[in-house]
């Protein structure tokens, strides 16, 4: 196993660790302020592990993706990602460049909304795929 292996494999275990985080944290009934910022900061965490671990496994078969988006595009491209994916992938990029300024009640109640019907799905279909190139490599 060489470096860029090893990066993305590591990578995608800190990625599934900030997943089960974001989904434990979506499960929750009611949100206190408090904890909504909570699920909003633990899914942009998530989110940025998501695409760097794709960046990490793009760059070991041989493609260089330094933006985010590039990365996103690069996914699609190599089939890691399916063309609705990418769309929500980027939407949920745009979402998380505006979520740190998140000060709002109404975006917050936007923004969880968001995390638990549409970017959770999304993340959890991004690293079933990982998880399947992980066991499988030859695929």
């Amino acid at each position: 196993m060489n470096n860029q292996e090893v990066r993305w494999k590591q990578r995608f275990q800190n990625f599934s660790r900030a997943l089960v985080e974001l989904k434990s944290g979506c499960e929750l009934k009611s949100y206190s302020n408090l904890e909504r910022y909570g699920l909003i900061k633990t899914f942009e965490f998530t989110f940025e592990l998501s695409w760097k671990t794709l960046k990490d496994l793009l760059f070991f078969e041989g493609f260089d993706y330094n933006s985010p988006r590039a990365v996103i595009r690069g996914a699609f491209e190599t089939k890691y990602i399916s063309e609705r994916d990418c769309e929500m992938f980027l939407e949920a990029l745009t979402k998380r460049n505006l979520l740190v300024y998140v000060y709002e009640e109404k975006i917050a109640l936007e923004a969880q909304e968001s995390i638990i019907n549409e970017y959770l799905p999304l993340l959890l279909r991004i690293s079933d795929t990982l998880s399947k190139k992980q066991e499988n490599p030859v695929d």
